[in-house]
């Protein structure tokens, strides 16, 4: 892939944008589908928590078929790759459209799922591969800046279109974006300067299994586990416990998906500059917003605030993360690039279950933010153990090389 060796002020290349788009497409029919629980449980006649699991079988196919994919499709090129993909994102969405019962829609959302990680596995290495060395961190928060602006603008969107004009109209609308994604990625992502070497399956799975990239997706899991704790019941949280009217919830998302644009590019920035100061300062942050969230549950204002922040942390931790797997991962960057996404999902499933538990033993909403401050916490445990780790290796390597 052609890297630029332009300066830092230069411009940003034109097929990263591109990436964006399609990343847009794919972070809309993720999350529209909260909106439209009511409008799918009541069309397919199926019970509320049957309609949820369609946001559960998507996260989960995101997480089994990443590293799945992303082996298969190893020898071709990187732009090819993400052709099909936008490919099977349209013909999955285009089936939720046309889907006559529930398990129709369920097979649809899986298989439009199976697009969504290595997408932006192997995305986030072309993304990388299109800008300067002291770039690469901005290049992964520009491409996901279109999940952002998807969770700020296009869920809305969708779920005012499945309430106005059925929620398989909201389909039909992301099949044209993907059918848009598809044309511009098409046209602006530059081809492969040459095929990536090919790497054997077995290969990557070493690669894969060194420790640091371990502890990589596990900070990953644990940072989006405890933003997710929290997250999945913000609407009970404003409502229940702060107080706010259900009208109010729809504004104050907007502040929590603002908070998320600003939070990925500033991850991104910070970790352009010192990878390693990004990945401690954003997971301690992350950690201290959820616990000072807890302090003001019942004040207005503060909870207006602290769900722009919560948005803000939890995004500022998405480059450091991302870049930190890809340059521990060698040969298995698009496979490791893949499982972090599939990580950030397995995170998505597992906040929501813990969140679960903690009010179904008698916790209550208000102990969510507390219980959510520990798991980022362990996740910066985790990148204090890594530091330690590859200090040592980097002692140990000075010393054989003073011996030799």
């Amino acid at each position: 892939m052609a890297r630029s060796t332009a300066s830092a002020k230069s411009p940003l290349p034109i097929g990263l944008y591109a990436l964006t788009a399609g990343a847009f497409g794919i972070g809309t029919t993720e999350f529209v589908i909260m909106g439209l629980l009511m409008q799918v449980a009541g069309d397919l006649q199926v019970s509320l928590a049957q309609a949820g699991l369609l946001i559960s079988g998507y996260a989960l196919g995101v997480f089994v078929g990443a590293p799945l994919l992303t082996a298969a499709s190893s020898r071709l090129p990187r732009k090819t790759v993400l052709v099909a993909l936008m490919l099977v994102f349209t013909l999955g969405n285009l089936l939720c459209a046309l889907a006559p019962n529930y398990a129709v829609l369920m097979l649809a959302r899986v298989i439009t799922s199976l697009a969504h990680g290595t997408f932006f596995g192997v995305g986030a290495v072309v993304a990388t591969g299109l800008v300067a060395e002291d770039r690469k961190a901005s290049a992964i928060s520009i491409m996901f800046t279109g999940l952002t602006v998807a969770t700020l603008l296009g869920v809305p969107a969708g779920a005012w279109l499945g309430l106005h004009f059925g929620w398989r109209s909201t389909f039909w609308a992301v099949s044209l974006i993907g059918v848009l994604a598809t044309v511009i990625i098409a046209l602006w992502v530059p081809a492969d300067r040459e095929r990536p070497a090919p790497v054997a399956f077995a290969t990557e799975l070493r690669a894969l299994a060194q420790p640091q990239v371990m502890l990589g997706l596990l900070m990953t899991v644990l940072g989006f586990g405890g933003m997710f704790t929290v997250y999945t019941y913000i609407q009970p949280l404003l409502t229940q416990v702060t107080g706010f009217a259900d009208s109010a919830v729809s504004p104050i998302l907007l502040v929590f998906g603002v908070g998320m644009i600003a939070g990925n590019l500033l991850g991104g920035r910070l970790a352009d500059r010192n990878l390693t100061r990004a990945l401690l300062v954003t997971l301690l942050a992350l950690a201290l917003v959820m616990a000072a969230m807890g302090l003001v549950l019942h004040l207005r204002w503060a909870m207006v605030l602290f769900t722009g922040l919560l948005g803000a942390a939890a995004f500022a931790t998405v480059s450091p993360l991302q870049l930190m797997v890809l340059r521990q991962a060698g040969a298995a960057q698009n496979l490791a690039s893949s499982l972090n996404i599939g990580a950030f999902n397995l995170g998505n499933a597992l906040g929501a279950w813990l969140g679960g538990v903690v009010i179904a033993h008698g916790l209550g909403l208000q102990a969510l933010p507390w219980v959510a401050a520990l798991i980022p916490l362990s996740a910066l445990a985790v990148a204090l153990w890594s530091l330690a780790l590859s200090r040592r290796q980097a002692r140990d390597q000075d010393i054989a090389s003073s011996c030799a």
